[in-house]
């Protein structure tokens, strides 16, 4: 476990990022990779470290919800009962953006996205940096590799992006684990609320707070939002769902072919056909959520020919696990140029 960061740490950060440099620090999704959002120069280096697409935009973490006028115009008040409810925490509210926000984090669009982070050592770091002398905000997309599997502890960012990174803040593991639910509020009132990026928070969540569920954007035009892309989240081993019921017959059909074969479960492994690497995580949505990445990860790194991870059930509770897997699956097996 991490040992918990000391004043001088944090206020070592917080000048990093004054600095221009990045900073991954831990929230309670997944790590961000960190840059002074007032500082195009500095979110440009986001962008190289990750080798992220120049107009997909970034997420800008704020101290608390005091901050939302400083980054958002024309806040409607659906906005401040959702900040006041679930922030600190997994909500990424989009709104209309200031003038004076940066293109490099926007992508260019007239929206930002927003969030307080419920982490301490997040929200330390996010105090420090604003008390001296930041713009209070912090660009962060998840630390790692554009497309691939999101760091869920400090080793996996040190592991991945090395010394692309002046300084890794290490909060222990993740306790959510998936990244922050995206919520578009920039539409309102003409538009309703529109659900960009399943999360921990729930649809049904946000509609006891502001008396309307969010629908998906279908074929309304939509703001472009941080891991939304069909590909993401992905190993670089191949990567299917499987039905329980199909699962040893795939087994058995790697292994009479002499393919390595990796499992993702959450349920007991066969007694007939064990894979090369069976990897059990909890049964129940948020426990699966919280290991998820960290298991991909492991399984990615065992070198296998295929990674088959058993189909989840197709219940609410499950639709941002099932959001992650679908856009792994569709992102998997590209191989790094590095």
């Amino acid at each position: 476990m991490a040992s918990p960061m000391s004043k001088p740490e944090i206020e070592t950060a917080a000048r990093l990022l004054l600095a221009g440099e990045l900073v991954a620090f831990p929230t309670e999704t997944v790590y961000g990779l960190g840059a002074d959002a007032a500082n195009p120069a500095a979110v440009a280096k986001v962008f190289a470290a990750k080798g992220r697409p120049s107009d997909h935009p970034l997420i800008v973490h704020l101290a608390d919800a005091g901050q939302l006028e400083a980054w958002a115009r024309d806040i409607p008040q659906a906005a401040s009962l959702l900040a006041a409810h679930f922030w600190p925490g997994p909500l990424t509210l989009i709104l209309k953006r200031q003038p004076n926000v940066p293109d490099a984090v926007t992508g260019g669009q007239d929206t930002v996205g927003l969030r307080v982070p419920n982490h301490p050592l997040a929200l330390a770091l996010l105090r420090t940096f604003a008390e001296t002398g930041g713009s209070g905000g912090v660009a962060a997309p998840s630390a790692n590799r554009f497309g691939r599997i999101s760091p869920t502890t400090a080793e996996h960012v040190r592991s991945e992006l090395g010394e692309k990174v002046a300084l890794v803040l290490d909060g222990g593991p993740c306790g959510v684990g998936i990244e922050s639910t995206i919520l578009d509020l920039s539409g309102l009132p003409e538009a309703g609320p529109r659900l960009l990026r399943p999360g921990a928070i729930s649809p049904e969540a946000i509609a006891a707070v502001i008396g309307v569920t969010p629908q998906e954007p279908g074929s309304t035009a939509a703001p472009r939002a941080s891991g939304t892309l069909a590909a993401h989240y992905a190993p670089s081993t191949d990567m299917k769902i499987v039905a329980r019921d199909r699962l040893l017959d795939l087994l058995s059909a790697y292994r009479h072919s002499g393919r390595r074969c990796a499992v993702l479960a959450h349920s007991q492994p066969p007694q007939a056909g064990m894979p090369h690497a069976w990897r059990l995580l909890p049964a129940d949505s948020a426990g699966y959520a919280r290991e998820l990445y960290a298991a991909l990860r492991e399984l990615d790194k065992a070198r296998m020919d295929l990674i088959a991870v058993e189909a989840i059930p197709d219940t609410p509770d499950w639709a941002a696990v099932a959001d992650r897997l679908s856009r792994a699956v569709c992102g998997a097996g590209e191989q790094d140029e590095t």
